[in-house]
């Protein structure tokens, strides 16, 4: 089956296919059979949203482990910036990898570790001079930022916003505020945090009131941390005055003001940095995502005079800025700034035009459309709702992503085209009318497929938790615990022989007898890869990295 839509793209995946192009159930064979060895071996702590196998991307188009084409709006959470495998970009990475892998610029002298640092201190919305740290990912240079804006001011506490997402590592996770079940079970957190209201000016005000009143005097607060539009949180975007009020709090009580750009960042709402829709200029940034395409690279860049507060050893990092990561860094750079920027701008406000009639046509289904570029928020009466719309768009091959508790965002690569986004927009209008109109039977769809829990006497956020999609094949079935070998003797096992021990067997047929019910099954491997061109050999079953080559 396909979407229907008109071919939008053309490339070494899509070919003359439209796409979006479904061609299997959802998820299909290949999948089901990938969740339940993924569920074998990885940590239960990851949610996944829903049950796409990704092998291959391009641009915009991601084609699954059975040969689906989706049409992509979430970018990795909105990381592939320049989309799937940008030529420049995968030519950067090959370039680099080909002359030098890594050569740790913590304890060395790294070539490329600097030009990197030079352009984004040049690109940075700091005036003055300003220097930056290189690390691997967004959580590593908040904490950074935590420890710099400390050790800066000689201060011990910082401020962060409710509604805030900062990262998962002790000290981010203690900044982040979005929802409770990050913090749950991990207590205590790093002292010295509080947190404030988020985006109205009016609330300003608990800083004078509230704060430094009651709770800590402002001569003891070293720094605001603050996503410019809230991320994780909802995509919420914030009222004009309030990044200004926070800049001026800062002024009068020598408080360190740091934009967390890690979402919002790196030309994702029409300009390089978020924070210039308002002309507020940070003490500290901070960048990670979609600065280098996908590569794993997070940025701290500050005044110099805060950098050069502190001295050798005082914070390093083994692999940060390794030199692949920044080859794909200047060739992400310099793409954004050659019209991608722009691109995201335009195509942000062909989104928003979209978008805005479904308020009225689904008046209290949709309860309110935002964002700045190709960051957009779709608010929904509930979670439920928002979670069904995002089923609904994945049946039909367009991925997006929900967050806070009751949005969904689209978050497409900054070389998105207007069919493109044309073709977005036709597909989540069929998802909402869908969910309008069947609610109950969307809900159901999802709920046999593993991607929600409806059980009512749950709460919201525990009946989402049921997105982990290895129930779509073994969750209910009960497992069987194999007694502990020893050590000498515990190898990795065939994934085969784990479901064999789940009580699942594979047949010729892809189908599974499990006490008398037929379900599907871990598939041998030359099954599994049935449909791979003639005379290409199948994986070793063994090997975890065969289902993605």
């Amino acid at each position: 089956m396909s979407s229907g839509s008109p071919r939008i793209a053309q490339g070494r995946i899509a070919g003359d296919r439209p796409v979006p192009h479904i061609v299997t159930e959802l998820p299909g064979p290949k999948a089901r059979a990938h969740v339940a060895f993924d569920e074998t071996w990885t940590s239960p702590s990851l949610p996944r949203a829903y049950p796409i196998v990704p092998i291959r991307g391009e641009g915009l188009t991601v084609e699954d482990i059975d040969g689906n084409l989706f049409l992509d709006f979430a970018a990795g959470i909105a990381v592939t910036s320049t989309g799937h495998s940008h030529p420049k970009v995968v030519a950067a990475i090959q370039d680099q990898a080909a002359e030098l892998i890594h050569f740790s610029a913590s304890d060395f002298y790294l070539p490329i570790y600097p030009q990197v640092c030079r352009e984004l201190a040049r690109i940075a919305p700091i005036s003055g001079r300003v220097r930056a740290y290189l690390g691997n990912s967004g959580t590593e240079v908040v904490e950074a930022s935590m420890k710099l804006a400390r050790f800066a001011t000689k201060r011990p506490y910082i401020v962060a916003f409710l509604g805030a997402f900062h990262g998962r590592t002790y000290g981010s996770v203690s900044l982040t505020a979005s929802k409770a079940k990050y913090h749950a079970g991990f207590g205590p957190l790093l002292p010295g945090i509080f947190h404030a209201p988020y985006g109205r000016v009016e609330d300003l005000r608990w800083f004078d009131e509230v704060l430094f009143d009651k709770l800590a005097p402002a001569d003891e607060v070293a720094a605001i941390i603050v996503e410019p539009i809230q991320g994780e949180g909802g995509y919420i975007v914030p009222e004009d005055g309030f990044l200004q009020g926070l800049r001026d709090i800062c002024d009068r009580h020598g408080i360190l003001l740091i934009a967390d750009e890690i979402q919002s960042g790196a030309g994702r709402t029409g300009k390089m940095w978020a924070v210039e829709h308002w002309g507020v200029e940070p003490d500290i940034l901070l960048t990670a995502k979609g600065i280098a395409s996908g590569m794993t690279l997070g940025a701290m860049i500050a005044k110099a005079e805060l950098f050069e507060t502190w001295g050798p050893g005082a914070h390093g990092s083994t692999y940060g800025g390794n030199p692949v990561a920044c080859a794909a860094a200047l060739a992400t750079i310099e793409l954004l700034e050659g019209g991608l920027v722009d691109n995201a701008a335009t195509r942000g406000e062909q989104a928003l035009a979209g978008l805005r009639p479904l308020l009225d046509r689904y008046d209290g289904l949709v309860r309110d459309v935002r964002g700045k570029g190709l960051m957009l928020g779709i608010e929904f009466d509930t979670g439920e709702h928002a979670e069904e719309v995002q089923w609904a768009c994945f049946e039909r091959g367009l991925l997006v992503l929900e967050c806070g508790k009751t949005s969904v965002r689209m978050s497409p690569a900054l070389t998105v085209t207007e069919a493109e986004m044309a073709t977005a927009l036709r597909i989540f209008g069929e998802a909402v009318a869908a969910v309008a109109g069947h609610g109950p039977a969307v809900l159901e769809e999802v709920v046999d497929a593993g991607a929600a829990d409806a059980r009512p006497h749950l709460r919201p956020d525990d009946r989402r938790r049921g997105r982990a999609q290895a129930r779509l094949l073994v969750a209910r079935q009960p497992r069987r615990r194999r007694p502990r070998r020893h050590p000498s003797t515990d190898r990795r096992r065939d994934p085969r022989a784990d479901a064999r021990d789940r009580g699942v067997q594979p047949l010729r047929d892809g189908r599974a007898l499990h006490r008398g019910r037929d379900e599907p099954a871990v598939l041998p491997a030359a099954e599994l890869f049935r449909d791979r061109p003639a005379g290409s050999q199948p994986p070793d079953p063994a090997d975890p990295l065969a289902l993605w080559r």
